[in-house]
């Protein structure tokens, strides 16, 4: 439980750069802080391709110019404005180290969501101590669900996690789908958030083997209640 006095704020201050500048600030001060094992990373929302604006750490790897992440994108398809601040969740690197990760939404003074600060600790070398202390009490350590996030360096690495998602929800890879098929699969991509990103339906078309026109055709069809019932199905 917290006890905040939330002031007010000055216009001048509430501009991006100013609410940017900030972040970067604390953004190095979290990481300095807590050391090698942490990362924050500031990231602008202006521009899902290349969000990634500030890294303090080096524990995903990533540089300025990488994307958003495939699940906060997720969060702001479905949730928008009204995306909830993720504390504390479990999420894994793709060299598989497992890390304590915390997503915060930045808002302007309209109350627009307009940035991310993001952490992430790993916290491998942890969970191995606890297991072998869960094994010496005989207490089996068990873990807690995983959080499916990718740490992509470009935005092309986003899209294909989020393609492979689709397919493994389809059942069977894009070259053999038949139009219903690829209707849901674009459903599976729609519900999560893949078309927020800049490029996605040529870079989709392409996957299906169709015209971007085919694409934007089976979005009309998924965002009607018959194309959303494909999902389910």
């Amino acid at each position: 439980m917290s006890n905040s006095r939330v002031p007010k704020v000055n216009k001048e201050m509430d501009t991006p750069e100013v609410i940017f500048s900030n972040l970067i600030r604390i953004a190095d001060t979290i990481a300095q802080n807590f050391g090698k094992n942490c990362e924050v990373a500031v990231h602008d929302l202006s521009n899902l391709d290349k969000s990634l604006i500030h890294i303090a750490g080096d524990v995903t790897h990533r540089k300025p110019g990488a994307p958003i992440t495939d699940l906060v994108v997720k969060v702001l398809h479905q949730e928008g404005d009204q995306a909830r601040d993720m504390v504390g969740y479990k999420s894994i690197t793709k060299d598989g180290r497992i890390l304590k990760s915390s997503t915060t939404f930045i808002r302007d003074g309209r109350d627009k969501i307009i940035g991310a600060l993001c952490i992430n600790f790993d916290i491998t070398d942890f969970q191995h101590i606890q297991a072998a202390v869960g094994d010496l009490i005989n207490l089996p350590y068990q873990g807690g669900e995983d959080k499916k996030e990718t740490f992509a360096s470009t935005v092309h690495e986003t899209i294909d996690v989020l393609v492979a998602q689709a397919a493994e929800v389809v059942g069977k890879p894009p070259a053999t789908m038949s139009m219903e098929e690829k209707i849901k699969f674009v459903a599976t991509l729609e519900q999560k958030g893949a078309f927020l990103i800049k490029g996605a339906v040529d870079y989709i078309a392409t996957v299906l083997g169709v015209s971007k026109y085919t694409v934007y055709n089976y979005l009309q069809k998924v965002r009607s209640t018959e194309g959303l019932n494909l999902i389910t199905k």
